[in-house]
């Protein structure tokens, strides 16, 4: 029975030393459970990629000088239209402005130089009576990059929709009067369609340029850093170009 006995209890102790060795293993943690961290770094930095503009569009910052009046129209959406009225004794200024939009870009402007009538003239009746005499420069840069993307130049198309007088005696009239020689005048509406990118300006002139010493460019204009690529344009006649329609489209650079 002694024997049995202590036999008995070498047994248990000799299980309870083992047990007591090897211990108890943990339970097996999952795989989300131990990289949390690096699940949501990866989903935040795909989500919060920071883009200056929507896909596929562009945001442009445009800056231009006109004499008298201009309203810009990227495609057929009026974007801004000069502050001043046409109807401000000179009316000369300068607007800056930014917009949003996808290549290939349509510009398109209208531009007025101020007439009392259809006679063309200004200060009718007084001993200030002439012609006035227009003149449009604009540049157009990349909001995000300040990259250029284009300026007015000979690449413009223009077509002139009010032409007078088509006489300049008429300058010299002491009772001028519209539609009556020399006084004579063209007025055409706008083309149908004329501001959409397919427009076909095959009948139009390429703008023509002018200088600065010809335009005189007065108030606002030496406010704008203009890039030396910027160059006047107008009608064929700076005094008897009264309203003229011009337009361009750039293409996506090359990447």
């Amino acid at each position: 029975m002694k024997q049995t006995s202590l036999f008995s209890l070498a047994t248990l102790l000799t299980i309870l030393v083992i047990t007591a060795c090897n211990g108890a293993q943990p339970a097996p943690t999952s795989a989300s459970e131990t990289q949390p961290e690096l699940t949501a770094v990866s989903t935040q930095s795909g989500a919060q990629d920071p883009s200056p503009s929507s896909a596929g569009t562009i945001n442009i910052k445009a800056e231009v000088w006109a004499d008298n009046w201009f309203a810009f129209y990227s495609g057929d959406q009026l974007v801004k239209e000069d502050s001043v009225s046409i109807t401000t004794e000179r009316s000369f200024n300068s607007e800056t402005f930014t917009f949003s939009a996808s290549y290939p870009l349509t510009l398109n402007f209208i531009a007025k130089d101020f007439k009392e009538n259809d006679s063309g003239l200004e200060y009718i009746g007084t001993n200030r009576q002439q012609m006035g005499d227009g003149g449009l420069i604009a540049q157009f840069t990349n909001a995000d990059t300040g990259e250029l993307i284009a300026v007015t130049d000979s690449n413009w198309t223009c077509t002139v929709i009010h032409e007078a007088p088509l006489d300049k005696s008429c300058e010299r009239e002491s009772n001028p009067v519209a539609g009556q020689a020399p006084c004579g005048f063209t007025s055409l509406e706008e083309p149908l369609g004329w501001k959409d990118a397919g427009f076909d300006t095959s009948s139009w002139s390429n703008a023509s340029i002018y200088t600065a010493e010809q335009v005189s460019p007065k108030d606002g204009y030496g406010q704008i850093s203009w890039n030396s690529s910027a160059q006047f344009i107008w009608g064929s006649d700076l005094e008897t170009s009264n309203t003229v329609l011009c337009k361009l489209i750039v293409s996506a650079p090359n990447p």
